[in-house]
């Protein structure tokens, strides 16, 4: 039964979450996954300076975090040899997504993003009232011409990308990405999700320039620094763009001890490059298993690997099942043809060897099955 008292947009929304969580599954089968492989997090853990900071400032928990966020603007800003001005920091790129689509969607607008590609986008965008158009991958990889010529066709007002690709893991290099800015229609936005950039080779990507009044970048501490359960975030973008956000944010959102954890993950490089090391090993360990069971691993420049199943979405939803049955959360992109693919986030050797040992099983009792 829907609530009478909301607008005639809410009721007629999709009662549906864009992720169902682990945790949810662990409820629902009553025991733990033993290897969460699933989601994308560091396994690896955030810098050992981070959780120090977050502990110190765990003892003035009692007192709201900086609305501003100064300190941590100021670091990032310095990271990146920009304005504070140019910086928006939130809660995740989830957050900063939901806050950017309300300032530039009203119900009608278009947006334009990939079919298969990240849906809190999407999600975001239809709670707005707005209208999206999807454009296949071109193979295993974003289609940039498509997005612009379907952003040309609709006149759309966003067009959405992640670079490095979730869920497939593919790049895009500098000269790709540029020709999408130079070729967008005049007036739209080019919403560059970079949540995995610190994975992919720093020569291929484009340089920040965060005066481009046609792109915003967001980029997140929740996979290379390993602080996802703190969701932090930011935005980098034209200044006047990144001064509207604070129109509509929520000022006291993001909590004193993940400013902290944030600011001193940032500062840390060497353990960043150290987990940057050993998610490259984890990955050409997950390709390695996949090849020792007849499958094709993709290639990856993300803290994942999308692992080609041989069949249909219905194949690798069965092996995704099996997996989760002997205690190892995976997930799979969500159409066809890219759901022929499981997605296995880098793990510990302990936790790959959990994978290896389960996925033979799991893929025998999917072929198997009638």
């Amino acid at each position: 039964m829907t609530d009478p008292r909301l607008t005639p947009l809410a009721a007629s929304l999709p009662d549906t979450v864009p992720f169902v969580g682990p945790e949810t599954q662990q409820r629902r089968m009553g025991r733990d996954f033993t290897a969460r492989l699933g989601a994308n997090e560091s396994v690896f853990g955030p810098s050992p300076r981070a959780v120090e900071a977050m502990q110190a400032a765990a003892q003035k928990a009692w007192m709201y975090g900086d609305p501003e966020a100064h300190e941590l603007r100021e670091a990032i800003a310095a990271h990146h040899g920009v304005a504070p001005e140019h910086i928006r920091v939130g809660e995740g790129i989830d957050g900063l997504l939901g806050l950017l689509v309300r300032l530039t969607i009203t119900q009608g607008d278009w947006v334009v993003t990939s079919e298969g590609g990240y849906p809190t986008f999407d999600y975001h965008v239809t709670g707005f009232g707005g209208r999206i158009e999807h454009v296949p991958y071109a193979g295993d990889r974003v289609d940039t011409e498509g997005l612009i010529d379907r952003a040309s066709w609709a006149g759309a007002k966003l067009v959405y990308i992640s670079n490095p690709d979730n869920p497939m893991g593919g790049l895009h290099d500098a000269a790709t990405i540029r020709a999408m800015i130079e070729a967008l229609p005049a007036g739209a936005l080019l919403v560059l999700d970079e949540a995995y950039v610190e994975f992919a080779p720093e020569a291929q990507l484009l340089p920040i320039d965060a005066e481009d009044d046609r792109v915003i970048r967001l980029r997140s501490f929740s996979k290379a620094h390993g602080l996802a359960g703190a969701r932090v975030g930011y935005a980098i973008g034209p200044a006047p763009l990144i001064a509207a956000f604070d129109r509509v944010r929520n000022h006291f959102g993001l909590g004193r001890i993940p400013q902290a954890g944030a600011r001193a993950a940032l500062a840390d490089r060497d353990h960043l490059d150290h987990v940057v090391s050993q998610v490259a090993a984890a990955r050409a360990r997950i390709a390695a298993i996949a090849h020792d069971n007849g499958l094709a691993p993709l290639p990856s420049s993300t803290n994942f690997v999308a692992i080609d199943c041989g069949g249909d979405g219905a194949l690798a939803r069965r092996v995704m099942t099996g997996l989760a049955a002997r205690g190892v959360f995976v997930r799979m992109p969500g159409v066809a043809p890219l759901d022929r693919c499981i997605r296995v986030t880098a793990g510990r050797e302990a936790d790959l060897d959990i994978f290896a040992a389960a996925l033979p099983e799991a893929l025998e009792e999917a072929r198997a099955a009638p």
